[in-house]
């Protein structure tokens, strides 16, 4: 079943997964696996015992295994860490992100985004638990409770999956692809990689010619279909703020912060796959792996349309909604206070105005920089110039300069934390002068790409809930939307599309 046709005997002590953390009983686990339905790809993972390889439900090999050799598994890492290896022939590691993790309790999410970020590259794990406010066993319990797997587990298969990527979808120096992925050293690299694939990386990397300019990495992410492009772009478009964004019919391109540095992005779907291509210019090869789960994030790459569909299908109001429009994504903004700022300057004004406000701040705020796109000449401001900065001749009113100097001075303070959980962050923006229930609900939306968001206050979202009656009361809409959960973002969406493209917006 493995890619190299060489079977490895289990690690011993291999575990059965726990039950609860899987989406189907034993008997619909073991139809998904023999139906290879691509509809099942990324929602759990099987390993077979005697091989030592786990794979995707998709593999065309996952049929032929004895159903008593099979295990279950809600994610790649659960697996890893049982002692089962990835499968060369279907690379499991590029499968789309499971939704497991949204049941999972708040300090395990945050947990989770840390470690996608590479806290745990970086800090042991005494250090990383007292980050989140844990004991370093109550973490782990915690871990093993809703995923099935430590944090330490989740963090080298992080590495380890990353590692592979770049060693198939670049043409990066191995030295440079075990820096980008997280290992401290070459050696550890190596190991890591022998250990997992049963062969050195040099051998695991295909021949083929570069098909990137120099100094650019192209990588290649993986979503379920089906994917609305043209909507997301669409949307992207009309906000895109002039000198830091450009769209074009088929790409999206941007100028990113990269430390004390900048770097270009471009991301395009790719014609006749199920995945977006992004190619990073001017980035170190440590930055690539928090850049990439940035663009996850950005064009919501992880989530189950087709699940989102059944759910929210079930509501009367939205059937309609959810079957015009069945691969709706969140479309996110880059940096979290780029959107709060988006945010401030978005409130009780028209689209175009906000992005004309937008474009004013960058050009006298942003710093400069040069590009190899036409039109792209600044990076966002950074929190800094915003918090003393004269705002003078910028259109902006009174309340909003305040609100904005209060969000760049309670970020420079760390009394906001975007690396938060949505509850949380809302609890601390609302908390700020000038940001409401709807501003905080937007920010978790866009920024956090947080599914169940609610801007409860906001008009269109109530008129379109009533239907032909009167707009529902914040209070109403809250209680009407508690039968979408957990995917009130995305029926917010659907709401504001459908209001748009009807003109009662």
């Amino acid at each position: 079943m493995s890619g190299n046709g060489e079977p490895c005997a289990p690690t011993r002590g291999m575990v059965a997964p726990m039950k609860p953390q899987l989406p189907f009983g034993s008997q619909v686990l073991e139809r998904a696996r023999r139906s290879r339905d691509s509809r099942f790809d990324g929602r759990f993972y099987l390993g077979v015992v005697t091989t030592g390889v786990y794979c995707r439900p998709i593999c065309p090999a996952a049929p032929k295994a004895h159903r008593r050799h099979v295990r279950y598994f809600a994610t790649a890492a659960g697996a890893h860490a049982a002692g089962f290896r990835p499968c060369l022939r279907c690379r499991p590691e590029t499968a789309p992100g499971t939704p497991a993790w949204l049941g999972t309790s708040a300090v395990v999410r945050r947990a989770l985004r840390l470690i996608e970020d590479g806290a745990l590259d970086r800090a042991r794990i005494p250090q990383f638990a007292a980050r989140v406010g844990l004991g370093a066993r109550q973490l782990d319990r915690l871990f093993a409770q809703h995923l099935g797997a430590s944090p330490l587990a989740l963090a080298q298969t992080r590495r380890l999956h990353f590692a592979k990527h770049l060693i198939d979808g670049s043409d990066l120096p191995m030295t440079e692809v075990a820096l980008a992925a997280g290992y401290g050293s070459l050696r550890r690299f190596n190991d890591a990689l022998r250990k997992a694939y049963g062969r050195p990386p040099r051998e695991l990397r295909r021949q083929r010619p570069s098909q990137t300019a120099a100094g650019e990495v192209a990588l290649t992410l993986a979503y379920r279909p089906p994917y609305d492009w043209q909507r997301l772009s669409a949307f992207l478009r009309a906000r895109a703020i002039a000198g830091v964004e450009a769209l074009e019919a088929d790409s999206y391109a941007r100028v990113i912060r990269v430390g004390s540095a900048h770097a270009l992005i471009r991301v395009r779907p790719l014609p006749g796959r199920d995945a977006l291509e992004l190619r990073v210019s001017g980035a170190p090869a440590a930055a690539l792996y928090r850049i990439a789960a940035t663009a996850r994030r950005v064009f919501d790459l992880t989530s189950d349309p087709g699940q989102i569909t059944r759910d929210l299908g079930a509501d009367r109001l939205l059937r309609a909604l959810v079957r015009h429009r069945p691969g709706l994504r969140i479309p996110g903004v880059w940096d979290p206070f780029e959107c709060a700022v988006r945010a401030v300057l978005g409130q009780q004004v028209s689209v175009s105005a906000a992005r004309t406000l937008a474009a004013r701040l960058v050009e006298r705020f942003g710093e400069p920089v040069s590009t190899p796109a036409a039109g792209l000449t600044h990076a966002f401001p950074a929190p800094q110039p915003l918090a003393n900065g004269n705002f003078d001749g910028l259109g902006i009113t009174g309340a909003r300069i305040e609100a904005l100097r209060a969000l760049a001075r309670a970020l420079g303070d760390g009394q906001i934390e975007f690396d938060t959980g949505a509850e949380t962050l809302a609890e601390q923006l609302t908390a700020l002068s000038g940001f409401g229930a709807w501003t905080a609900q937007y920010v978790a939306l866009r920024a956090l790409g947080e599914p169940d968001a609610l801007p409860e206050g906001d008009l269109v979202l109530r008129r379109m809930a009533g239907g032909s009656a009167r707009p529902l009361t914040a209070r109403e809409l809250r209680q009407r939307a508690e039968s979408w959960r957990p995917w009130r973002g995305y029926a917010t969406l659907h709401l504001w599309y459908a209001a748009s493209e009807t003109g009662a917006r």
